[in-house]
């Protein structure tokens, strides 16, 4: 689905608050060359894509971009083989992409992800691109009124000891405990998967999955380390052989459209009866898709017990800082890495998640 100019600004108009546009400058790329220099040359242009979180952040007031130019019809939407694994499109929507036989028989694991995020009409408009340029659902950052550092640099961070039952318990600073909100990039991140994008006058690189996103440190307004006018052409995904144990695990307060208290991208490959390779990736835990390396180096070449699942998920969670309101996260975290390796070795089911009243013993 492609939003008219007039749709847009229809749209738009229809806010929570009083209905005080901002004016805006809304073109179709003519080509990617075109729409990549068009972005570049104004520092607060920005790519339509979807449209599903960037819309949402200009009602509010959160996102003041001059002048959008709509991506959608640009041809990056293809998902095909190709010598070093799966390319996915950027422009290609979150639909598409976790329904396609390639990804559903190679990557189950990125496919369980998509389909446990957002509703089917969310999914059928997102592109991946956007997907990995969505920003926090924190409460501070959406509301103007309060002081937030990745809004507005320098105001403070109002959720460092205010209502935080939902932050971080990793990679946090002093200056923003907000959390990533996507479960397609923690599939993403397990799966080792390369983002190629192209900039001005043609020129392209390719980032690794661990690179792309960033922790808060001193400037969490900066969500990734994309340059401005940089544009999302594909996603890579090697080759691995992990499909046939593979497991997205979602944990949040209710079973339709909520972002997750805890989430665990899980993949095996057994050798005998030993671990030949693991991924473990967590989601809303902290500022980007958290790897679990500690916990898979140490389960590598040991046996596939719960055991051992339990002891490295432990390991995993014993730097975790938990906020005044979110201590429950740490141990609920390390329950999930441990379902989630068990469900990667009975086979994984597609959307797996889980919902309940999780936080009512928080601390």
């Amino acid at each position: 689905m492609v939003l008219s100019n007039r749709v847009l600004t229809n749209f738009l108009l229809f806010k929570n608050k009083a209905c005080d546009m901002r004016p805006f400058k809304y073109s179709n790329a003519s080509g990617p060359a075109a729409a990549i220099k068009a972005v570049t040359a104004n520092p607060t242009a920005r790519y339509l894509g979807g449209g599903t979180n960037l819309v949402d952040l200009m009602k509010e007031d959160v996102m003041r971009p001059s002048e959008l130019i709509e991506v959608t019809r640009l041809k990056f939407s293809a998902i095909e083989k190709k010598a070093n694994g799966l390319s996915i499109g950027g422009t290609a929507t979150n639909a598409v992409t976790a329904n396609h036989g390639l990804v559903r028989e190679n990557y189950p694991l990125l496919s369980m992800a998509i389909l446990a995020g957002a509703s089917a009409q969310i999914r059928n408009m997102a592109t991946n691109a956007g997907n990995l340029n969505q920003r926090t659902r924190c409460t501070y950052f959406y509301d103007v009124n309060m002081p937030c550092n990745k809004r507005e640099p320098g105001t403070g961070c109002g959720a460092l000891h205010g209502i935080n039952k939902n932050h971080a318990i990793l990679g946090w600073s002093e200056k923003c405990v907000a959390t990533y909100p996507s479960d397609m990039a923690v599939a993403l991140a397990a799966l080792n998967a390369v983002v190629h994008v192209e900039g001005a006058n043609g020129a392209k690189r390719s980032i690794p999955f661990a690179e792309f996103h960033r922790l808060p440190g001193n400037h969490p307004e900066i969500d990734n380390n994309l340059k401005h006018g940089e544009f999302i052409t594909s996603i890579e995904l090697p080759p691995n052989h992990l499909a046939d144990k593979s497991y997205y695990l979602k944990i949040r307060e209710r079973s339709s459209y909520a972002f997750a208290l805890v989430s665990v991208a899980a993949a095996l490959e057994i050798n005998g009866n030993k671990i030949k390779d693991v991924r473990i990736a967590l989601g809303g835990v902290a500022h980007k898709p958290w790897r679990a390396t500690i916990a898979e180096q140490l389960l590598m070449g040991k046996e596939a017990t719960e055991a051992n699942f339990k002891a490295a998920a432990l390991a995993e969670l014993k730097n975790a800082k938990p906020l005044g309101q979110n201590k429950y996260k740490v141990g609920l975290a390390a329950k999930a890495i441990v379902r989630a390796l068990e469900g990667a070795m009975q086979g994984g089911t597609y959307g797996a998640m889980e919902a309940g009243s999780t936080t009512t013993n928080q601390n």
